[in-house]
């Protein structure tokens, strides 16, 4: 990309779905997107535009500007990861968001797949691991560490492609796994060096 996108450009990529990459707009800005390889227009019907990897990079640095990269105040979907200090917001309106941001995760996946498979996880998750693994367990109903209460937390590892999953206790640690496990992600206990306390590693399946 040679030059940025005009304005009218770059207030349809910041409207974009936060999850699927969707967005909306004139014929011609969206062939201008497309043109200048900031979106794709879906080969199956009803044809929709999507960001393309380029088109979230130019997204993450537009919303980036007004707020701390700390914040989830954004105005964009981010799940919970754990381990905050303050409580983490559990109300219908969290719950109904939550529920909106996982279909559409799996609407991703079915677009994205090559084989259009919903049960495994795609390029967006591969590249946003932390997030795509907190939305898998904030989804299934598992609650963060936050506020002080027990939970899971989630944070990046040194291995690429590879999270690793906290929880208070062993069984909360297995229900973990299974909801990744079911969600698409391989996932196996590990235990601490240092600590001798147990965690799963997780990685999204390829097949």
């Amino acid at each position: 990309m040679t030059r940025p996108p005009t304005a009218a450009q770059r207030r349809v990529i910041d409207a974009a779905d936060p999850v699927t990459g969707r967005i909306k707009g004139t014929e011609a800005q969206l062939e201008a997107l497309v043109k200048r390889g900031l979106a794709f227009r879906h080969p199956r019907p009803p044809h929709d535009h999507f960001l393309t990897p380029a088109g979230h990079r130019v997204r993450e640095t537009v919303e980036a500007e007004p707020e701390p990269p700390a914040t989830q105040a954004t105005g964009v979907f981010a799940a919970h990861i754990g381990g905050t200090e303050e409580a983490a917001d559990t109300g219908p309106a969290r719950t109904r968001e939550v529920h909106s941001a996982w279909q559409g995760l799996l609407e991703l996946r079915r677009m994205t797949n090559p084989d259009g498979a919903a049960d495994r996880p795609c390029g967006w998750e591969r590249t946003h691991l932390v997030q795509a693994a907190a939305l898998a367990l904030e989804a299934a109903g598992h609650p963060p560490e936050a506020g002080g209460s027990p939970g899971y937390r989630v944070r990046a590892t040194p291995q690429p492609e590879a999270v690793a999953v906290h929880a208070p206790d062993g069984e909360t640690l297995r229900a973990c796994a299974i909801t990744m496990e079911r969600a698409g992600w391989q996932a196996g206990e590990y235990t601490e060096p240092r600590t001798r306390a147990r965690y799963l590693l997780a990685s999204p399946r390829r097949v």
